[in-house]
């Protein structure tokens, strides 16, 4: 693949300062892709899946609080507050009815949200929330998340932020949810959990944005939506099962549901390539069809 030009951006938008990566399609370009990462990633976690899709042009913002982007001072980080900065963000970057709507994970929750409000060509969701976290058979492990989170919040900055960014923690989090085991794929998803795992603003941001990730679903959204919509799921996703997910599909107007085998949540890492081949060939596929609006 040959190398693409990305451009950096940078917005202020509701107290935050944030950063816009676009990475700009190889010709021809097929069209624009406007991604939401997930809780604790930022834009490096959806790079492999970019680099797949070399002929769209994929922008992909450091969510506020982030990666790259500060907190917000005027708003809250749930699903209420990010989808309402991206809806400005998506007006300042001039983003048309022609652009494709992708979230992953938390952020399948907050593109859901946002193609309620604002009009796409599709959504593309990955690993999409189907169940909420405190009624999975991960329950006990939120609530004691949820718990941490909240205590770190209370404590001194100086303290919390070391436990919280601590390499021992986002190793056990990457032993837990790698599928794989091919020993260079696990090694590259531990080094990634590594780099950006650690990668918020604040501690009290961090606790907004996972309480808001374990209380609601994309089917607290879905059945307004009508879009054409892909959902691209893990077999072995504890954060959503064949099940859960099939009957979220059906909560669309129109959704068509991938499970890809011998993988959990992390299909942006582990599965990127076949990832990428189901967006390109739904996307595609659209050509013919109506555009709903």
């Amino acid at each position: 693949m040959r190398q693409r030009e990305q451009l950096i951006t940078t917005h202020q938008l509701y107290g935050a300062t944030v950063r816009v990566f676009t990475t700009v399609a190889q010709e021809p370009s097929r069209g624009v892709i406007f991604a939401v990462h997930g809780f604790r990633g930022d834009h490096h976690g959806l790079a492999r899946i970019v680099e797949h899709l070399e002929h769209y042009t994929v922008i992909v913002p450091d969510l506020p609080g982030f990666g790259a982007s500060t907190s917000m001072s005027e708003l809250k980080h749930d699903v209420d507050g990010y989808a309402q900065f991206l809806e400005v963000l998506a007006n300042e970057l001039q983003l048309d009815a022609k652009v494709h709507l992708l979230g992953h994970s938390f952020g399948s929750i907050v593109a859901a949200k946002l193609a309620t409000t604002r009009p796409f060509a599709s959504l593309l969701l990955l690993n999409p929330i189907s169940e909420l976290a405190l009624d999975s058979s991960q329950a006990l492990l939120a609530k004691i998340t949820s718990a941490y989170y909240e205590v770190c919040a209370k404590l001194p900055a100086a303290i919390a932020e070391p436990l919280l960014r601590s390499r021992l923690f986002s190793d056990a989090m990457s032993v837990v949810m790698t599928k794989s085991k091919d020993r260079q794929m696990r090694a590259y998803v531990r080094e990634q959990h590594r780099l950006y795992f650690g990668g918020f603003h604040s501690t009290s941001t961090l606790a907004q944005s996972y309480h808001a990730s374990i209380s609601s679903t994309v089917g607290h959204y879905s059945p307004a939506i009508s879009l054409p919509t892909l959902m691209i799921g893990g077999k072995q996703d504890e954060l959503g099962t064949e099940q859960t997910q099939e009957e979220l599909r059906s909560s669309f107007g129109q959704a068509r549901l991938v499970m890809l085998e011998r993988v959990g949540h992390l299909i942006h890492y582990e599965k990127a390539p076949e990832t990428a081949n189901e967006i390109d060939r739904f996307l595609r596929s659209l050509g013919n069809q109506p555009q709903a609006v």
